[in-house]
């Protein structure tokens, strides 16, 4: 069903698009900012798997009454 999805032809006409639409100057910019993104995303995966994963402990609620009391 989806064999196939990136070839090399699909991969030209989406960077054919992303050109029109952001034009040659831009490019590079959105490049260096998904490759940033990308790199920044690894590495706090790869600082997360050492630590155990433990939620914070929950502090109790404080109850606020929306009431305001009138006397008349």
């Amino acid at each position: 069903m989806f064999e196939g999805l990136f070839q090399p032809m699909h991969l030209l006409i989406i960077f054919f698009i992303a050109l029109l639409v952001f034009g040659p100057k831009k490019l590079p910019e959105l490049g260096k900012g998904i490759g940033e993104g990308i790199r920044a995303l690894k590495a706090g995966m790869k600082d997360g798997e050492g630590k155990a994963e433990t939620k914070p402990e929950a502090k109790p609620e404080e109850k606020t009454d929306n009431k305001t009391e009138t006397k008349a």
